[in-house]
C-alpha cells in the first residue's frame, strides 16, 4: 500500500501528470493539494450535446469544468500542457453499458470523433476539509474514498439517465457544520453534501460495502456525510448503454492546473 510520503512531492497539477506518465497509477486523493481534480467522461461527438444537456440538468453530480472539442487532446482552460489520452492514472472503457477494459492510456482507443468532458471532483475540496481539522483517512495514502450508487434518479437528457452516485466520508459530529460550510464554497466541485446521516434516505443499505472505492470504519461519534459524485456518468453508462464511453476509474482523477480557490464562492 502506498504511504502519504509517496505523494508529498506531487505538489502541482503538472507534477501529478508527470508522475502518472512515469507510472504512478494509484488513486489521486491528497495529490497536489490546492489544485482542482476532475472526473473524465469521453463520448462520440453525436452524443456530446445530449451529454452536455444531461450535465446542465444535473449540476450537483456533473459540474462541468471544461469540454474539449472533438478530436482534441489538450485542455484549453484547465491544463494546456496535458494530454487527455495519457494523463489519467487509470481509464475505463464502457461499451453498450458493459465495462470491457481498464487501461493506463487510451491512445489505441482514441479517434477524432471523441469529445472530452472534465467534471468537478470532490477530491478538490478535501484540502479545505483538512484545513478545517477534519481527518480523512484515505487522503494521500493511495487508497480511495467510499462511493455508492443511490436510489436518487438523475434528470434524463436524450438517451442519458440513471442513478446518482455519491461519495461518503465519516465526519465527527461536532465538525459536520464545518464540513458543510467549507464544501459549500465549491459548487464547481460538487459543493455542499446531498445528505447527512441516514444512508437509507439515499437507498444505501450497508455503508461497509461501497459500490466503488474502499470501505472505512467510523470512529466513535462519526456521522456519514454524502456528496454528489462525478462517478455518476459511469452509473449512467450502465443504465443508458451508450455504444462507447471512456471514463477515469473511480478515484483515479485528472489533475488540472486550476487552483481550488479560483473556483471558490465567497
Amino acid at each position: 500500500m502506498a504511504t502519504t510520503t509517496d505523494v508529498t512531492t506531487i505538489d502541482t497539477g503538472m507534477a501529478a501528470r508527470e508522475a502518472i506518465r512515469a507510472g504512478r497509477r494509484i488513486p489521486t486523493g491528497g495529490w497536489a493539494p490546492g489544485y482542482v481534480q476532475a472526473n473524465v467522461a469521453i463520448l462520440p461527438k453525436d452524443l456530446a450535446f445530449d451529454f452536455l444537456l444531461f450535465c446542465q440538468r444535473n449540476p450537483k453530480p456533473c459540474p462541468v469544468i471544461e469540454v474539449i472539442e472533438a478530436g482534441k487532446v489538450h485542455p484549453v482552460i484547465s491544463a494546456p500542457s496535458a494530454d487527455i489520452r495519457t494523463d489519467v492514472p487509470r481509464y475505463r472503457i464502457w461499451r453498450d453499458g458493459e465495462l470491457t477494459d481498464e487501461v493506463e492510456t487510451i491512445e489505441e482507443h482514441w479517434s477524432d470523433d471523441l469529445v472530452t468532458f472534465l467534471l468537478g471532483c470532490s477530491f478538490s475540496f478535501e484540502n479545505a476539509l483538512i484545513d478545517n481539522g477534519i481527518e480523512l483517512p484515505h487522503y494521500g495514502t493511495g487508497q480511495n474514498v467510499s462511493m455508492f450508487k443511490t436510489s436518487v434518479d438523475t434528470i434524463p437528457a436524450g438517451p442519458f439517465s440513471g442513478p446518482m452516485v455519491v461519495s461518503m466520508r465519516w465526519i465527527p459530529q461536532n465538525k459536520v457544520v464545518r464540513a458543510v460550510q467549507s464544501t459549500s464554497r465549491f459548487p464547481a466541485v460538487h459543493g455542499a453534501p446531498v445528505n447527512v446521516g441516514d444512508p437509507a434516505a439515499l437507498g444505501i443499505s450497508d455503508v461497509s460495502k461501497p459500490d466503488f472505492g474502499d470501505a472505512w470504519e467510523p470512529k466513535p461519534g462519526d456521522v456519514p456525510v454524502f456528496w454528489a459524485c462525478g462517478v455518476t456518468p459511469q452509473a449512467v453508462a450502465m443504465a443508458s448503454k451508450p455504444p462507447l464511453m471512456i471514463t477515469h476509474a473511480p478515484g483515479y482523477m485528472f489533475v488540472t492546473d486550476l487552483r481550488d480557490v479560483d473556483l471558490a464562492v465567497f
